[in-house]
């Protein structure tokens, strides 16, 4: 009696033909979708992890995984448009502008979607894509730079953190309808965060605030990105 050939496990055989599977464990990104277009998909979630290792028990989003990711959506032809979903409590302050920075120097069509959190340092990394999206039960907290660790009571130190500061403020403002001054009130506001200051926006206060540019979820983000694309086809016809 011949024996049934068993099927190949169907994880085995997408990892087999792309190596998505290995993307999705190592980086928790989607190097490319089986829809009408190549999206590249991003996820940054827990904690942007900089120069220094953050604590094993904590889940982080390590930016030297996804700087290369970042240059081979703008250079690899077969990508389409990127995708940045966001659930994250903020983390290295360099290390989360500087892939804010990547992000808005995409060319390509690109869509940030907030789920969960987008605190902290994520608020530029959410306000960097073309077109922002964030869902109702959504939050995002805005506070001033903070620091962990020794620091020298000397007026440059002072300088420093000021200066930083004022670097996040103007990226969001300059990727956002919110204006500088608008988004230094919120941060320094006092009576909202318990022994902190800053304010906690959900996703309608968001939008209403003009930091981020529209509420939706999944579908409206990928709807975007489909108008983008195909628009833009049209036009060079």
């Amino acid at each position: 009696m011949a024996s049934k050939q068993a099927k190949p496990d169907v994880r085995q055989r997408d990892e087999q033909e792309d190596g998505s599977w290995d993307s999705i464990v190592e980086t928790g990104s989607v190097l490319r979708t089986k829809g009408r277009h190549a999206i590249h998909c991003l996820t940054v979630v827990g904690q942007i992890e900089g120069h220094s290792l953050a604590p094993q028990s904590q889940k982080t989003t390590k930016y030297e995984h996804v700087i290369p990711q970042l240059v081979a959506v703008q250079e690899d032809p077969d990508t389409e448009a990127l995708l940045v979903i966001l659930n994250t409590v903020g983390g290295d302050v360099e290390a989360g502008l500087a892939l804010a920075e990547l992000i808005a120097g995409v060319t390509k069509p690109s869509a940030t979607l907030v789920l969960g959190g987008g605190h902290s340092i994520g608020i530029p990394l959410a306000v960097s894509a073309r077109r922002s999206f964030i869902v109702p039960t959504a939050t995002m907290t805005v506070h001033p730079v903070r620091h962990s660790g020794l620091v020298l009571g000397v007026p440059q130190t002072l300088r420093y953190f000021e200066q930083m500061q004022q670097r996040i403020t103007g990226f969001v403002a300059s990727h956002s309808s919110i204006t500088e001054e608008r988004f230094t009130q919120l941060m320094m506001h006092t009576g909202e965060l318990v022994m902190d200051v800053g304010s906690v926006l959900d996703g309608e206060a968001a939008v209403r605030e003009g930091l981020i540019d529209e509420l939706g979820g999944l579908g409206d983000a990928l709807a975007y990105l489909y108008r983008e694309l195909e628009s833009g086809r049209k036009s060079r016809k």
